[in-house]
């Protein structure tokens, strides 16, 4: 039995999710970030980008929101996403990101902006200078370069691919020493600059190297394990926080390809990270929130008219879909969606961005929604996702124009 979508103004009377931007937990909607201090206090302003994807700009964003930095956010579009804003790069000529201003002053370059910003508001832990971060900073690097040469070369051999995940995972053992040398889950005897150093590659090799060879980093190795739950229990960690199925399909733009393996079970790990189950994946392991649902409806409720217009189906086709979507995702109920709407519905679930758009656990019940309500009519999958930009994502179809 199914039942009618509700109408959008039924789904607004269900949608009671709020969050304080401002002072509330850490989240990429911000725009402005006090910690209860006045707006006069802020002496920096961070450029990121839009997307909230570039890893570093995760650096410069967690270690902020660690050490409560009263700050502005400005927000710039990453090339691969979309045209650079010319104000940016008329400030940042190379329109790299990410960028501060520190009391007027432009810095660039996410090592050198945080040795600015310890040297003004004290470090986080230990320093980027301390002699226990640098040999930190150093392995970071080695690892950083073991997962480039596995993921983002392409191999001639299976003898060849083996040597480059032999290669990364004898670094990744050099890795779990590190972490064994302290009785704390962390890299140092508490939480500090060096995991946040570690944060973003870190994030995304557990997703790229799950997707396209098959190897899960965070079930291999207990030492990560405990790190990445260590890191999960800190609320700015969590709204930084990435799912698998935004890196794998972000990441190959930005590192010029991502190259799968034939392993077998890389195949059954995409079929997974794109069509689910999402539930038990190794991205996340913190309990789900109550509000997963909610903030899901919330987020979809606000921008639901630019959702529609940017779909390439049919608006009214898509509208009503949709209702069906999120009337099942906070009903449980099924409700039976238009003839067609499967490739609408499959082309949402594949443009969902975490933790630009949402967190994690209410972008997989968003996803599960999206594709129990299209398997009810269809197989068809939406216009396949781009591999060699992201345009498909462009923030100025929901950003507001400077």
């Amino acid at each position: 039995m199914t039942i009618a979508p509700l109408s959008w103004q039924e789904l607004e009377a269900l949608s009671d999710f709020q969050v304080d931007p401002v002072n509330g937990p850490t989240n990429a909607q911000a725009r402005l970030r006090l910690f209860g201090h006045a707006e006069s206090d802020v002496r920096v302003i961070l450029y990121r980008d839009n997307h909230a994807w570039c890893p570093y700009c995760q650096k410069i964003w967690l270690w902020l929101e660690e050490k409560q930095i009263p700050y502005r956010i400005e927000k710039v579009t990453m090339f691969c996403y979309g045209e650079k804003e010319s104000w940016y790069t008329r400030k940042v000529p190379s329109g790299m990101l990410p960028a501060i201003e520190l009391d007027g002053r432009v810095i660039k370059e996410s090592d050198d902006i945080l040795i600015a910003l310890e040297q003004v508001f004290g470090v986080l832990g230990r320093g980027m200078e301390d002699p226990t971060v640098l040999p930190l900073r150093r392995l970071e690097r080695l690892l950083f370069r073991a997962w480039c040469s596995w993921l983002c070369q392409p191999t001639r051999s299976l003898k060849e691919e083996q040597r480059h995940c032999d290669q990364f995972i004898g670094v990744v053992a050099m890795v779990e020493d590190a972490l064994g040398s302290t009785p704390s889950s962390y890299f140092l005897e508490e939480f500090g600059t060096a995991d946040v150093i570690f944060t973003p590659y870190v994030e995304r090799m557990n997703a790229s190297l799950y997707y396209y060879k098959g190897y899960s980093l965070r079930e291999e190795n207990p030492r990560l394990a405990d790190w990445f739950a260590a890191m999960e229990s800190r609320s700015t960690y969590r709204g930084t926080q990435s799912d698998f199925h935004t890196h794998a399909h972000d990441l190959p733009p930005q590192m010029g390809g991502c190259w799968e393996n034939s392993d077998p079970q890389t195949k059954l790990n995409q079929a997974r990270v794109d069509r689910g189950p999402w539930d038990g994946l190794p991205d996340v392991t913190y309990p789900e929130p109550e509000t997963s649902r909610a903030e899901a409806l919330q987020r979809m409720l606000k921008h639901r008219t630019n959702i529609i217009r940017v779909n390439p189906a049919d608006d009214s086709l898509v509208g009503e879909a949709l209702r069906c979507a999120l009337t099942q995702m906070m009903t449980g109920e099924v409700c039976m969606p238009p003839k067609g709407s499967d490739v609408a519905l499959r082309y949402l679930r594949d443009r969902i961005s975490v933790p630009r758009d949402m967190s994690i656990y209410a972008a997989k019940r968003l996803r599960e929604a999206l594709e129990k309500t299209a398997a009810l009519v269809g197989d068809d999958q939406g216009t396949p996702i781009p591999v060699k930009h992201r345009r498909d994502q462009d923030p100025a179809n929901f950003a507001i124009n400077r």
